[in-house]
Order: C-alpha cells, then sequence, then structure tokens
C-alpha cells in the first residue's frame, strides 16, 4: 500500500486547517480508506474535534517526540470508525525550548516515522499532519516529515499575500531538509459566493497556482463551525450541510488525485 504523508498548512490561522484535517480524515475513512491523523498543535484541536481529550498525556505526540512511547501505545480511535489519532497536548509547546540544544530537532517526526520498526504505520493509507498556525519549530518538523503539502486558502483580502511567505519556506525546506517535498493541492475556504471578492481570490489562486487548486471549494457554513464543539466532525454532526457536502466531493478528488499518481508511476 502507497502511503501518503500530508502536512496541512497555513501560517494564517482561522483559515479551516483544523476543519479540513478533520473532514477530508473522516471522509476518506466513511470511504473505507484507513487514515491517521496527528495533531501537532499544542491547542489540541484536531483531538478535542475527533472526540478525544487534548489532556491526554500519556496519548500525546509530545511523549512520542521526547522518545517516552512508542507509536503503537500513542495512537488511539477516533469517533470514526477506520479514523485513528495521535492527539496533542499542551506540553507540545514547550519542545521547542527544550529541543534547543539538538542540531537534528528538526528531523524528530521524520525519524520515529521512518524508525517505526513494528511496521505499524503501513496499515494507513493517509497520514495528515494538522500543523500549529505559524512557522514554527513544529511546523517545520512536519514539513521535513511530510510527502506533500495541502494548503487551505481562505478566500480572503491579502489571503495570497500570506501565502508568498508560506512558498518561500516550503522552497528553503525543499534545498536544505527535504527536496522530496511537493504541493498535493490548494484548498479554498470560506468561501462566499455572494461576495465578489471570493471569486477574485478564485480566480487569482488559480491563475497562481493552477491545477493544483482543487475544484470543490469550501464554503462558509454555520453548522461547520459547530461541530468540533459537540467533539465530533460536521460530517458526522450534519452529514448534508454544504460544508459536509463539500468534503465529500474533495475527498472523491483527493482520491482520484492518489490514484492518478498511481497509474502514472506504474
Amino acid at each position: 500500500m502507497a502511503r501518503s504523508i500530508i502536512s496541512v498548512i497555513n501560517q494564517k490561522g482561522g483559515v479551516g486547517k483544523t476543519t479540513t484535517v478533520i473532514n477530508l480524515a473522516t471522509a476518506l475513512a466513511i470511504k473505507g480508506k484507513k487514515t491517521l491523523v496527528i495533531d501537532l498543535d499544542p491547542q489540541g484541536n484536531a483531538t478535542t474535534g475527533l472526540g478525544r481529550s487534548n489532556n491526554n498525556e500519556d496519548k500525546s505526540i509530545y511523549n512520542l517526540l521526547i522518545g517516552k512511547t512508542s507509536i503503537k501505545k500513542v495512537v488511539q480511535q477516533s469517533s470514526v470508525p477506520g479514523l485513528d489519532l495521535i492527539g496533542s497536548n499542551v506540553n507540545l509547546s514547550g519542545l521547542e525550548v527544550e529541543t534547543a540544544n539538538d542540531a537534528n530537532r528538526a528531523f524528530l517526526l521524520k525519524e520515529i516515522i521512518k524508525n517505526d520498526l513494528d511496521g505499524y504505520l503501513k496499515r494507513y493509507e493517509n497520514i495528515f499532519i494538522d500543523c500549529p498556525p505559524s512557522l514554527s519549530l513544529l511546523t517545520v518538523m512536519s514539513l521535513v516529515a511530510a510527502d506533500e503539502l495541502l494548503i487551505p486558502l481562505q478566500t480572503e483580502f491579502f489571503a495570497l499575500e500570506g501565502i508568498t511567505q508560506l512558498v518561500k519556506t516550503i522552497d528553503r525546506i525543499k534545498i536544505n531538509l527535504n527536496p522530496g517535498l511537493g504541493i498535493r493541492g490548494v484548498l479554498l475556504t470560506m468561501f462566499d459566493k455572494r461576495n465578489k471578492l471570493s471569486s477574485q481570490v478564485d480566480s487569482e489562486a488559480r491563475n497562481h497556482f493552477k491545477n493544483k487548486v482543487y475544484k470543490t471549494v469550501v464554503p462558509r457554513n454555520v453548522r461547520l463551525s459547530e461541530a468540533p464543539s459537540h467533539g465530533m466532525p460536521c460530517l458526522i454532526y450534519d452529514k448534508k450541510c454544504a460544508g459536509s457536502k463539500s468534503y465529500i466531493n474533495l475527498a472523491e478528488e483527493f482520491i482520484n488525485q492518489q490514484n492518478q499518481s498511481l497509474g502514472s508511476a506504474a
């Protein structure tokens, strides 16, 4: 099974990053794709959004990164069948200071995945890493560990200016730390078809990133923002709402993308 490690990244907060991780991973799991989410944000929103506690130190990515536990012990089932989780915890926010003297700290997560001696991670077709909304050590770690990136881009003013800084960072990581890193796709979020600006950002993004921009756009949707407070993905909370439908469409696009790249590699 070809496994894909995808970092979902944007250094700007509030762009629908965690919402995308939770709901795309859920949609893929519903379609029978065994999926793992790694919550690399100390806020732990992906953890609580998938129905698990972000106060569970034993099951946190932090304990895995400091070598206190193993992958097998830290993985837990989410509230969605076929979707597993390595949760986060506020302790993770101290990692940057604690590893200040470690020259190889950017490779911590990559090494853990590479040295998965039991082959525990082989069961997953997709591994999604939810990054914090900043270009911190944790984000750099995820860029080094990932095969590809998925960038949620809100259809609002200044959206593309912010992405320029991110693209520069990605280029630096490719040169120095992870030459194989590529952009899997750009997802337009918080789209409002009544708003001229949304359509403007849409055409600018497609102009800039060409066919990397998914055809699916995620609309502004109240149900998407309500679902996390109930500890469940929107696809479980209200599968018929516009937000859920968009993530189901995105999952289909995502799978087709995977099949095409496997076809071209064959």
